[in-house]
């Protein structure tokens, strides 16, 4: 049925799947061809500065803003923040109103993982809902080894394209009968097509060679059969890719044995979440890796794998790399590659050359020492503001 219903609808998704276009990995950021309607980067204010908005969210999140905005100050980073905190227990969604209505105005955020504490089902996840509601219909994250941190396999350099705002958290749920409750995924011909081309334009911008479409076909024949099928018809736009599937269930255990593998994985939502954790937690976990939400109009930045981190705050033992990267991927969305430049260099410095890691990497630093060491760095430089 899947499958029919993506040939009978072939007349209305043809101007989106076989729609063929070259784009750099700057159009990709930032004038995304995949749409009908596109706006340009949000255009910097009062002189060349920009407002962001800020989304400290829950546990680690307000103190790794604060190191964001320590970092930020000392290198001269033309880019103010409007910070808006939403309440993890607020029965009500008007701080996430409010922060959605800020993101628009702004164009751009940096977030933490917002918390839903609330369990009545009129309270929606506050993290989905954003994504949603702005459409932010892609989540990219690129994980990449780090030379100096042990980790099970080196030398790993995978991306994951994610489907960001259908499948299983379309937070489409009822009680069908007293004690049965159905939950809905939903997948459509648009978004997957979107999502997919999208793997494809960045493996086709950033010299990679194979795209894997990552499902679970075998059982979800309509769903995920339709995911897979709409991957199929935009690989043979892309003739210079290797296009490859594999199952999830499989994508994990190769994850782990073979990871060098895979290059760019296509995926949908709640599989791009299960892969970014466990191909992080290869690699060196949470702490390290930023993820990019992307849509037509708005980006939002935040950590690679969404982890509110609530048992360690405070404790001045979180990892600021994650963050930190997130920071560093919005100036270059915002147009600032000197800053940007300057700030990946020194947590590259810190991480791989000095060593100074906090425990999760196995080392004994503090979350403020690995902070300074990326200060002194940023000391040796000439950070310096000119508007663009």
């Amino acid at each position: 049925m899947a499958l029919r219903l993506f040939r009978l609808s072939q007349d209305v998704v043809t101007p989106i799947i076989k729609r063929g276009c070259a784009a750099s990995a700057f159009e990709l950021q930032h004038k995304n061809p995949l749409q009908r309607k596109v706006e340009k980067i949000p255009k910097a204010h009062y002189g060349g500065r920009h407002t962001v908005t800020m989304l400290p969210g829950g546990g680690i999140g307000p103190e790794l803003m604060n190191y964001v905005k320590e970092v930020f100050r000392f290198a001269g980073v033309p880019v103010d923040f409007e910070v808006v905190d939403i309440d993890p227990a607020s029965e009500g969604n008007d701080d996430l109103e409010y922060a959605i209505t800020s993101i628009k105005r702004n164009g751009v955020a940096l977030k933490g993982n917002i918390e839903t504490k609330s369990e009545a089902t009129g309270i929606i996840s506050r993290n989905v809902a954003l994504r949603n509601e702005l459409d932010l219909y892609v989540n990219v994250l690129h994980c990449k080894s780090f030379n100096a941190i042990p980790a099970h396999h080196q030398n790993v350099d995978v991306v994951i394209i994610r489907q960001n705002t259908e499948g299983e958290y379309a937070m489409l749920e009822h009680e069908s009968v007293r004690g049965v409750v159905e939950s809905m995924k939903v997948v459509t011909v648009e978004n997957a097509a979107r999502v997919a081309r999208y793997a494809f334009e960045f493996a086709r911008a950033n010299n990679r060679k194979k795209v894997t479409t990552i499902h679970k076909a075998n059982i979800m024949k309509l769903a995920d059969g339709l995911f897979l099928s709409v991957a199929r018809e935009v690989a043979k736009d892309y003739p210079d890719i290797q296009h490859n599937d594999m199952i999830i269930d499989n994508c994990c255990m190769q994850l782990v044995s073979n990871p060098h593998q895979f290059d760019v994985m296509n995926t949908t939502n709640l599989y791009g979440s299960i892969t970014s954790n466990v191909l992080c937690g290869l690699v060196g976990g949470a702490g390290l890796f930023s993820g990019r939400n992307y849509g037509d109009h708005f980006a939002v930045f935040e950590p690679g794998t969404r982890n509110t981190g609530t048992a360690i705050a405070g404790k001045n033992i979180a990892n600021p790399i994650a963050m930190l990267n997130a920071a560093v991927d919005m100036l270059y969305h915002l147009g600032h590659n000197y800053h940007a430049d300057c700030i990946s260099d020194a947590i590259h410095k810190t991480i791989d050359v000095d060593g100074v890691h906090t425990p999760d990497l196995g080392g004994q630093n503090t979350s403020t020492e690995v902070v300074q060491n990326v200060l002194q760095h940023l000391a040796e430089k000439r950070t310096y503001w000119k508007p663009l």
